[in-house]
């Protein structure tokens, strides 16, 4: 039998130290972005501090306008 790890019954104050956020939807799923090689080394050189950020709200922005776009299609066409 292998070794236990942990305490015997878990951490009963676990809620104080687990992640909380104040997002609408908080950030659990991950994609991968496919870059050219300049671009990923100026990130990686601290160019563009926040750059996950930056690509939140650019695709967020961008799917905005899709659905608006879309609306304005089904409206043209009703």
């Amino acid at each position: 039998m292998g070794k236990r790890k942990g305490r015997p019954g878990g951490n009963p104050d676990i809620t104080k130290y687990s992640f909380k956020t104040d997002r609408e939807h908080p950030l659990v799923e991950a994609m991968t972005l496919r870059m050219d090689a300049p671009t990923k080394a100026a990130i990686r050189a601290g160019k563009l501090p926040d750059w996950q950020k930056i690509a939140r709200e650019a695709i967020a922005k961008a799917l905005k306008e899709q659905e608006e776009q879309e609306d304005n299609n089904n409206i043209q066409s009703a």
